[in-house]
């Protein structure tokens, strides 16, 4: 294991989360990273607000905040961060954090429904030469499909996509905020998602890549 890992910061909820508990996928996702990362997990935050997160090189979301929006000191917190230099990886079910409409336009979309939970077959965008998805085979994975409005303002870049009803939806996408770097992964729903060998690529592929 290499002595020169870059210490990331992950951020969810446990007993309150609705859907979702970091606690359930937190192991898994430290053996993902472990090569290249520290991780510290985290419930509280207030320590968006605090200037903590400067110390991290990245900052991982696997918030299940869906009704309650994070204050406005520590949205601010967020998006002076990744402005100034900081990465974030938003997984799955981080996106909740745009219940705070500055955080949706900082992930660059925002998540509106999701059909059942079903297996779908998931595919690198044909042209997508990006580190996020270097050496990504298409998959097949049962997850919930999730379908998003995407910020009009945001240049995103659509990396992956999944097939449903008979046709193409993102999956993953990455762009710059100032001068951070956001990635979105759509897989993400429990454990045998993180435990997917094309998944643990895509983890280790947007935390290197957002990283400071």
């Amino acid at each position: 294991m290499s002595n020169t890992r870059k210490n990331a910061w992950v951020i969810g909820n446990n007993a309150d989360a609705p859907y979702h508990p970091l606690n359930a996928v937190q192991d898994e996702l430290e053996r993902i990273l472990q090569d290249d990362f520290e991780l510290t997990t985290s419930l509280d935050y207030g320590m968006l607000a605090a200037g903590t997160l400067e110390e991290y090189d990245l900052c991982i979301s696997y918030t299940d905040r869906w009704e309650d929006a994070v204050s406005a000191e520590q949205a601010a917190g967020l998006l002076t961060y990744v402005a100034n230099g900081g990465g974030l990886l938003v997984v799955h079910n981080g996106i909740s954090l745009q219940v705070r409409p500055e955080l949706a336009q900082l992930i660059g979309a925002k998540f509106t429904e999701h059909p059942p939970y079903t297996e779908l077959e998931f595919q690198v965008v044909v042209g997508a030469g990006h580190p996020v998805v270097e050496g990504i085979e298409p998959f097949v994975l049962a997850e919930e499909p999730y379908r998003f409005e995407f910020d009009p303002f945001c240049a995103k870049e659509v990396l992956l996509r999944y097939h449903h009803e008979g046709q193409d939806w993102p999956a993953a996408w990455a762009h710059a905020y100032g001068l951070g770097k956001v990635v979105f992964l759509m897989p993400g729903h429990h454990l045998p998602t993180f435990q997917h060998p094309e998944v643990a690529k895509l983890l280790r592929g947007g935390a290197k890549w957002a990283a400071k």
